[in-house]
């Protein structure tokens, strides 16, 4: 079975020490195969703000992905943010702004949906889309197979509708014949699990909200979600369900407890 923690929107520079140090014990207790990181990593890309945030991610013991968000290209610099744009993210999180993880049950797929002309709406050209689709359509039965984007891939309000992913059409259409199970998102600050509808198969967005920041929405506080992909016999969690929880921060508790759980079985029926 593996185990993946979501980490959204951390924006270091407004982080809360208390929810930090929380974060830190929940994956103690889980043990993660994985962390993503979904963008938004910083509040106002400074070199310190990253290193921080880096210095934070390790310290959560567990194999790491990341993507930048519109909060990690310079806001105020015009010079780097036109010529350089990710030179400090890369500094801490490395060059490949698109990476992938591949192990026998799981393939997760990044997508870098930020670009250095657009404040904070993102994009997925059509070469990214068909990039994705290609690799997803190489995938095995036993991999649950993700695609991580910052901006949200599918929302639940109208008035959020104006966030969604540019491209996020095709890209669902795509991506769901090509064999997507799960399109991970952050940008809003809002959890919540979605099937999409009127697509070829099954899928699912997984939004997440803000992990440890103190920008947080009325009635969702910091939160993080875990994939448990199955791969075991155990009586909650049959081979081939994915169990999908919302963990929230109590500040009363000052831990972080399990408030939502979903469960799904993604289709593993010949999408081509």
């Amino acid at each position: 079975m593996s185990v993946v923690i979501q980490i959204s929107d951390t924006h270091f520079g407004t982080e809360r020490p208390e929810v930090m140090r929380a974060l830190v014990d929940l994956a103690q207790r889980l043990q993660p195969d994985l962390l993503v990181l979904s963008g938004d990593i910083t509040q106002r890309a400074k070199p310190s703000q990253f290193k921080a945030a880096r210095e934070f991610m390790d310290r959560l013991g567990a194999p790491m992905l990341a993507i930048p968000g519109n909060h990690d290209i310079a806001l105020f610099n015009g010079i780097a943010r036109l010529f350089w744009p990710y030179a400090d993210y890369s500094k801490a999180f490395g060059v490949e702004l698109e990476p992938v993880h591949s192990c026998p049950d799981l393939l997760v797929l990044c997508v870098n949906t930020t670009r250095a002309y657009r404040h904070k709406h993102g994009e997925a050209s059509a070469a990214q889309i068909e990039r994705v689709a290609r690799r997803l359509e190489s995938a095995s039965a036993q991999q649950l197979r993700v695609v991580v984007v910052h901006q949200p891939i599918a929302v639940q309000r109208p008035e959020d509708a104006v966030h969604l992913v540019r491209g996020h059409d095709a890209a669902l259409q795509r991506w769901a014949r090509a064999g997507a199970d799960v399109v991970m998102g952050g940008h809003i600050h809002l959890p919540y699990v979605m099937e999409i509808q009127a697509l070829p198969r099954p899928m699912w967005a997984v939004q997440a909200g803000t992990a440890v920041s103190k920008r947080v929405r009325p009635g969702a506080p910091n939160s993080v979600n875990v994939l448990q992909w199955g791969g075991t016999d155990q009586a909650d969690l049959p081979p081939g369900s994915l169990r999908i929880e919302q963990w929230d921060f109590d500040g009363v508790q000052q831990t972080f407890t399990c408030a939502r759980v979903t469960q799904v079985r993604p289709s593993r029926a010949n999408s081509q």
